[in-house]
C-alpha cells in the first residue's frame, strides 16, 4: 500500500473515530431539555406523581409530532421528596447543571416560594400547575392553576347560596402553611364583607402528614350545632385520606355539613371509599367528568399511556385539574417557543402573552397578556360513589385571574394587573 493510501486510510479512520465521539454530543445538542420538579416520595407524592407522569405523556406526544422547532424534548426528572428547601436545590441543579430550558413543577406554595429566588437569579422559567393563594406575580413564573377568584371565592359564594345549602357558619380547615393561611385570610375578609361574624368562623390547621382527625371532626359537629355550617378544606397531600375516612366514620353527611375542598380531586379520592362522602364538594377548573370531544381524547390518551407505561394501578387511572393544567402549560410553552423561534427565557415570556389553547375543560384558555395567569372557568363538583364528580356549577365563560385579591387591604391599586 502506498504512503498516500496509508495516510488517506488513517484520515478516514480518524474521522470515523471523531464521529463516534462527536455523535452523542450532536444528538444531545439536537434535543431541548425540560425539567420536571415534582415530589415522587413523601406526603405530597399522592398528588404530584401523576403530574410527573402526565408531563411525560405530553412530552412524548409532542415528540411524536416532530418535537419543538424540529428538536425532541428531553425530560429531566428530579424528586424533591416533599422537602421544601430541597425544591430550591433541585431547581438550581436542573437549570445550572442539566441546562433545562424550562421547568414544570411544584404543588405546594411553600415549595414554589422556595424556588422563586433560584428562577429569578438564573432567569429561568417555572410553569406552576396548581391553584394557589395569589398575592404573587413573578416574571419567571407562569401560573396555569387558579387564583382565589377562580376557585376559593366562587366556591364560598356557592356555599352561601340557596343551591349550595345557605351556609351561615364556616370552618376553615387547612394544612399549616402559606397557601391555606393566606387563602383563609382572604376568605375571612370576604365573609366579613358579606356580614358573617368572627364568632361564626372557626379556623383550624394541622401539620403536613397529619392523620388523626377524630377530635377535629367531633369539633366540627359541635360547631355546626350553632347554625347552618360548611367546611372549607385546604388540607393538602395524603392527610386528605384520613380526614375523609373520619368524616365517613362520624356519619357527617353533606346534607348536614357540606365540605368543599380546594386540593382534593379524582386522584386523591382513589384511596378512599367515597360512598359515605356523597354530595361533598370540590372546586376546580376541570373535572374528568366534563363531556366534550377534547376531554374524551385527553382521557383516552392518558389511560392508554398508563397501560403502555405500566403505571401503578394503570387500569384505574383518572385525570384531574392539576394534570390538565400541566398538559395546557407544556403545550402553551411549546407554542411560545415556536412563536419566539427560541428557548431564550425573555423571548418566550414575551411570546407567552395571549397564547391560547383548547383545553380538556371544554374552554379555550388564554394566557393573560400582563399577569402570567390563565383565564379559566370555575367548576364545582359533588363527589359521587365512583370517586368522580358531578358538576353542579360552572361559569359560562373563562374568568380572568386576580392574582392580588381585592379583599386584602393595600391591593386596591393592583386590580388591573
Amino acid at each position: 500500500m502506498s504512503r498516500r493510501m496509508i495516510l488517506k486510510a488513517s484520515a478516514i479512520g480518524a474521522m470515523a473515530l471523531a464521529a463516534n465521539v462527536w455523535m452523542p454530543q450532536a444528538m444531545a445538542a439536537d434535543t431541548i431539555k425540560v425539567g420536571i420538579l415534582h415530589s415522587l416520595s413523601g406526603t405530597m407524592a399522592i398528588s404530584e406523581t401523576s403530574l410527573k407522569d402526565v408531563a411525560l405523556m405530553t412530552i412524548a406526544e409532542i415528540n411524536a409530532k416532530g418535537g419543538v422547532m424540529g428538536k425532541k424534548l428531553e425530560p429531566v426528572i428530579v424528586d424533591p421528596a416533599s422537602n421544601w428547601p430541597l425544591f430550591a436545590e433541585k431547581a438550581r441543579q436542573l437549570i445550572s447543571q442539566d441546562k433545562v430550558a424550562v421547568v414544570f413543577g411544584c404543588w405546594t406554595s411553600v415549595s414554589r416560594k422556595s424556588t422563586l429566588p433560584v428562577f429569578k437569579e438564573l432567569n429561568s422559567l417555572l410553569f406552576y400547575p396548581v391553584q394557589y393563594e395569589g398575592e404573587e406575580l413573578e416574571k419567571n413564573v407562569f401560573y396555569t392553576g387558579a387564583a382565589p377568584n377562580q376557585q376559593a371565592i366562587p366556591a364560598t359564594e356557592y356555599l352561601m347560596s340557596k343551591e349550595g345549602g345557605g351556609a351561615k357558619r364556616f370552618v376553615l380547615l387547612g394544612t399549616d402553611y402559606v397557601y391555606p393561611r393566606t387563602t383563609n385570610k382572604i376568605l375571612r375578609a370576604f365573609l366579613k364583607s358579606k356580614g358573617v361574624k368572627d364568632t361564626d368562623i372557626d379556623e383550624v390547621y394541622t401539620p403536613f402528614g397529619h392523620s388523626e382527625y377524630q377530635t377535629i371532626v367531633a369539633t366540627i359537629k359541635k360547631f355546626s350545632a350553632g347554625g347552618k355550617t360548611a367546611v372549607i378544606s385546604t388540607i393538602n397531600g395524603d392527610s386528605n385520606v384520613p380526614f375523609y375516612k373520619e368524616l365517613g366514620n362520624a356519619g357527617l353527611k353533606a346534607t348536614d355539613v357540606p365540605v368543599v375542598a380546594f386540593s382534593v380531586g379524582e386522584e386523591e379520592l382513589r384511596g378512599v371509599d367515597t360512598k359515605p362522602l356523597l354530595g361533598h364538594l370540590a372546586a376546580w377548573n376541570y373535572f374528568q367528568s366534563v363531556k366534550n370531544p377534547v376531554n374524551d381524547e385527553f382521557i383516552k390518551k392518558w389511560k392508554a399511556y398508563a397501560v403502555a407505561q405500566k403505571l401503578p394501578n394503570a387500569a384505574t387511572v383518572v385525570t384531574n385539574d392539576p394534570m390538565e393544567a400541566t398538559y395546557v402549560g407544556i403545550n402553551m410553552w411549546k407554542q411560545a417557543v415556536e412563536k419566539a423561534k427560541s428557548t431564550d427565557t425573555d423571548k418566550v415570556i414575551a411570546a407567552m402573552a395571549g397564547q391560547t389553547f383548547k383545553a380538556p375543560s371544554g374552554f379555550t384558555l388564554t394566557m393573560d397578556a400582563t399577569n402570567h395567569h390563565l383565564h379559566k372557568p370555575v367548576m364545582i363538583g359533588e363527589i359521587k360513589g365512583d370517586g368522580q364528580f358531578s358538576v353542579v356549577y360552572k361559569t359560562k365563560e373563562a374568568i380572568r385571574a386576580q392574582p392580588w385579591s381585592p379583599f386584602i387591604a393595600g391591593n386596591e391599586a393592583k386590580q388591573k394587573l
